[in-house]
């Protein structure tokens, strides 16, 4: 896992913010206790809980993810009561949509609460979300979504390791269907991309070094030797060998991006371990999992945002589940449009982990970063969000 050279000035992040004056700061100054005037036990305490950037952000993420866990028992348990989700109901459309609702919610409520508490201008935008572009990069995301995920089923089917079965929709089904997927993966989409890419992406990335790093990294590979079956578990460790040497030689470098990379050996290496839990997952789909993780991470470093992922996540998963009827992490949708089958062995064929199971996935991954770096590394990013809080305005 190579970083991108963040030294080109096309792509320098430009801050969503302008700096306090110097005379304000020092009229803000004036008007706070000397820490010296402070009693010990509060010093302590600030210097555990505070940063240069304000709130220190391991604490962040604790926080996020603390409120993360509440809001999704109270939603499912109302959902539940409600008969909205059914723990045993099958891949449906409508199972989907009300499964992938109850996070999303929870998710912004989360990010919302912590976003106030860190008094960050934009709230939830702010976690790499501004971007005045943002909606021409999540519509090119869409067709880049489609496109690869298209690639990797006609390469499949060039190579006799799937076969197109009969059409399984109708009428006016095929866009009820259609627009019923297409909302529940655009819940995923922006559930996934707004947990890893949005908002740990962007508070990691002011509070992590290489050893904190390594520390999680670590950590996630342990409670596989120790708690994962499978060999899909194999692609996380994969994952975060490629990335060790990157992130040392940053860290030894003392380069300005390292906090950025850093964060993204993290955040992709744990995209693909939440996807080990998964059924029918091979380790060619879990590693190909962490890896579309760090190419959308490069995305929001190109682009400035995460907009381009949230579309590109959307349209494969619907593209894939939906439309080409192919299984979609082990798991078949009920009512999709086409049906495709594998054939062959696993290895080429992805067998029940569906296309992303095959090795064919890992060259559809290249392109898409080869294609990003193409595309957008001459343009400079109208924003880049800057993980910092922002003073709030008196």
């Amino acid at each position: 896992m190579t970083p991108i050279d963040s030294e080109d000035p096309e792509i320098q992040p430009t801050p969503p913010y302008a700096p306090p004056a110097a005379a304000t700061l020092r009229e803000a100054a004036a008007l706070e206790p000397s820490p010296a005037a402070q009693p010990v036990e509060t010093r302590i305490l600030l210097f555990i809980l505070m940063g240069k950037q304000g709130l220190r952000a391991g604490w962040s993420v604790a926080l996020f993810v603390a409120l993360l866990l509440l809001f999704m028992t109270v939603i499912g348990l109302v959902f539940t009561r409600l008969h909205l989700i059914d723990p045993k109901a099958h891949f449906t459309a409508n199972s989907a949509m009300f499964g992938e609702l109850m996070p999303f919610l929870a998710m912004v409520g989360a990010a919302a609460l912590v976003a106030l508490i860190e008094r960050r201008r934009g709230n939830l935008l702010a976690y790499n979300l501004l971007d005045p572009r943002g909606a021409g990069h999540f519509v090119q995301g869409l067709v880049g979504g489609f496109l690869g995920l298209s690639a990797l089923i006609g390469a499949l089917a060039w190579g006799h390791w799937l076969t197109f079965g009969p059409v399984a929709l109708s009428g006016a089904q095929i866009f009820k269907f259609a627009a019923l997927w297409g909302l529940a993966f655009l819940l995923v989409g922006c559930v996934e991309e707004g947990i890893f890419r949005c908002f740990l992406q962007s508070t990691l990335t002011r509070g992590l070094n290489f050893w904190w790093a390594l520390g999680i990294v670590g950590a996630v590979c342990l409670r596989l030797i120790l708690t994962g079956k499978g060999n899909g578990i194999w692609g996380v460790y994969i994952l975060a060998a490629a990335g060790l040497i990157p992130c040392l030689l940053l860290h030894l470098k003392r380069a300005e991006s390292s906090g950025f990379w850093q964060a993204a050996w993290v955040t992709s290496t744990l995209f693909g371990y939440i996807h080990t839990g998964n059924n029918g997952e091979n380790w060619i789909g879990i590693f190909s999992a962490a890896a579309i993780g760090f190419v959308f991470v490069v995305s929001v470093r190109l682009t400035g945002s995460a907009w381009w992922a949230i579309g590109c996540h959307a349209a494969w998963d619907w593209a894939e589940t939906y439309f080409y009827g192919a299984a979609d992490s082990g798991n078949v949708a009920t009512g999709h449009y086409l049906t495709v089958n594998p054939a062959g062995t696993v290895f080429w064929s992805g067998g029940t982990d569906g296309p992303e199971g095959s090795v064919l996935v890992l060259g559809v991954i290249v392109l898409f970063l080869v294609a990003l770096v193409a595309i957008y590394s001459r343009r400079k990013p109208a924003v880049v969000n800057d993980p910092t809080p922002a003073l709030a305005a008196e």
